[in-house]
């Protein structure tokens, strides 16, 4: 068999014409634009990139976008000055800090600096304890993606079993929760697990964020099983001296042989997370003023 492939990039694009139209909503009927604040300290290059295409994509679907661009040598205390002023600023309902932050800076201050209502990327401690204990909560934008995609392609994913492989709290942990929080029976492995092998196969759905590339390979996958590849690794090309590749945390070749459906990358889960970081912001900005939430883009 071949697996269908979930195709990331056309979801995403799904998702943000849902957020389009949800913003569309707030302006004609309460007179409200959703704001969305995005902090980058230093001049990483890839973090540049990833907050160019954030802007972009916030005003192309009729958001507002303001963008904190600080030296690399900017103090915590100037930092957080900042964060405090945008927690208060009734035009922005979302506060993202691109992460890696400079050495200096202590990230788990800055992250729970925020407000645990205009913290769209589900980082701050209170947004991950909500999660865990199944309350309404802001959720990691990953995540959030992956489990779209799994409802869209399932329906129910009630009494469906479940292997995450990963435990990072960006992915893997809030990855596990919602799973539970849809009734999945999970398991949580990552690279000392023993058996991984076996329990991957036994899965109906499997999730790599494990961060080693092609590490999970088709006689890992059972049959027909779901392959959400949360991975984004760069390797040498085996035919282009020179180059490079993008891969995933599954060895594309030899799952999509077994699987029943499977994310490519690049091109799967990468798209959905600047999509659900828009949405996260439209759901902030309607729990801030009282709104129902929009259908179809929360957890």
């Amino acid at each position: 068999m071949t697996a269908k492939i979930i195709d990331g990039k056309e979801f995403a694009a799904n998702v943000r014409a849902q957020v389009a139209t949800h913003v569309v909503r707030l302006k004609e009927e309460h007179g409200i634009t959703p704001g969305l604040a995005v902090i980058l300290v230093g001049e990483d290059p890839a973090s540049e990139v990833y907050v160019r295409n954030k802007g972009k994509q916030t005003v192309e679907v009729g958001m507002h976008s303001v963008e904190h661009k600080l030296d690399a040598d900017t103090t915590e205390e100037a930092l957080l000055a900042l964060i405090d002023q945008l927690n208060t600023d009734p035009a922005i309902h979302g506060i993202l800090c691109q992460l890696p932050l400079p050495k200096h800076l202590n990230e788990e201050l800055v992250i729970n600096s925020i407000v645990p209502e205009k913290d769209v990327d589900g980082f701050h401690i209170s947004n991950v304890g909500m999660l865990s204990t199944g309350q309404k909560s802001m959720v990691p934008c990953t995540p959030l993606g992956c489990l779209m995609m799994l409802r869209d392609h399932h329906g129910s994913l009630s009494g469906l079993n479940a292997v995450v492989v990963g435990r990072s709290n960006i992915v893997g942990k809030p990855m596990a929760n919602l799973l539970l929080r849809d009734s999945c029976t999970v398991t949580i492995a990552h690279s000392r697990t023993k058996n991984i092998e076996e329990l991957c196969r036994g899965a109906d759905i499997v999730v790599a964020a494990v961060g080693r590339p092609e590490m999970i390979t088709g006689d890992w996958i059972g049959k027909g099983a779901t392959v959400i590849d949360v991975g984004i690794n760069r390797i040498p090309h085996p035919e282009k001296e020179g180059k490079h590749k993008l891969v995933g945390d599954v060895h594309f070749a030899s799952a999509s042989q077994v699987a029943g459906a499977i994310t490519p990358v690049p091109g799967g889960v990468g798209p959905m997370t600047i999509a659900c970081l828009l949405a996260n912001t439209v759901t902030a900005c309607c729990r801030i003023n009282g709104l129902a939430e929009p259908e179809g883009l929360t957890a």
